[in-house]
């Protein structure tokens, strides 16, 4: 169903902050197997945005989350050697605060981790996601104030 999809798939992401420093987790699986990003993935039959976020980043992190604002929105897209779209995920970012849990690697990640938001470049994450989470850093900011 993901790989080379007859339409796009919709994806959700947590932007877990907690002070300077964001959940990151490294993907256990295609696509992006390997690489560090946001606690996420594909929204069910059935499932709200919000309910999707906290499912998700309780599946990845262990972690039970708040759900707020939508932060971001992207595509992601990737060919094939012979140019076919592999997959193409409609991506919704939400920033989400800390209700209660440990972070741990869950299912869907092979590690989990609080990383400071200025150590990104570190860990490679898509510029994309580094955009979304200092645009969800600006929103706690301006809520604090």
């Amino acid at each position: 169903m993901r790989r080379y999809p007859e339409r796009p798939v919709v994806g959700v992401g947590a932007v877990i902050i907690d002070g300077r420093r964001v959940v990151l987790v490294q993907r256990a699986h295609e696509p992006l197997k390997g690489r560090w990003s946001l606690p996420g993935g594909a929204v069910d039959v059935g499932e709200t945005l919000a309910e999707a976020v906290a499912r998700e980043a309780r599946e990845e992190t262990g972690l039970d989350v708040q759900v707020g604002q939508l932060v971001g929105v992207f595509d992601r897209l990737h060919h094939d050697d012979d140019g076919r779209v592999e997959y193409h995920f409609v991506l919704l970012d939400y920033l989400c605060t800390l209700r209660s849990g440990t972070l741990a690697c869950a299912s869907d990640a092979a590690d989990a981790r609080w990383v400071e938001i200025d150590d990104l470049a570190a860990y490679g994450v898509n510029p994309d996601a580094v955009a979304v989470i200092r645009t969800a850093r600006a929103l706690v900011d301006a809520q604090a104030s």
